[in-house]
């Protein structure tokens, strides 16, 4: 079975950072019916959007921002997985 949370734990330290951190062990179940739409400050201020699929939030960053007219898009930059928590 893969680890999709592997990348995540990787990038992160619990002594450094708020964010959860959570073990190897089986991920939580969902009805696959959450999302997410995070601003996120980091480097730089960008927005995250998040869906949750088998157990995770499959995220992207959006670092240029939310588009405010429906009939424009903006670029969306595939990150690794993010825990439900």
């Amino acid at each position: 079975m893969v680890d999709r949370l592997s990348p995540y734990r990787q990038k992160r330290s619990a002594s450094r950072t708020p964010e959860p951190v959570p073990d190897g062990s089986a991920l939580p179940g969902g009805s696959n019916d959450t999302f997410v739409i995070q601003e996120h400050h980091a480097r730089r201020l960008h927005w995250d959007f998040r869906l949750e699929r088998d157990g995770v939030l499959v995220s992207w960053a959006i670092p240029k921002g939310l588009p405010l007219d429906p009939k424009r898009n903006h670029l969306a930059v595939r990150t690794e997985d993010h825990p439900l928590e």
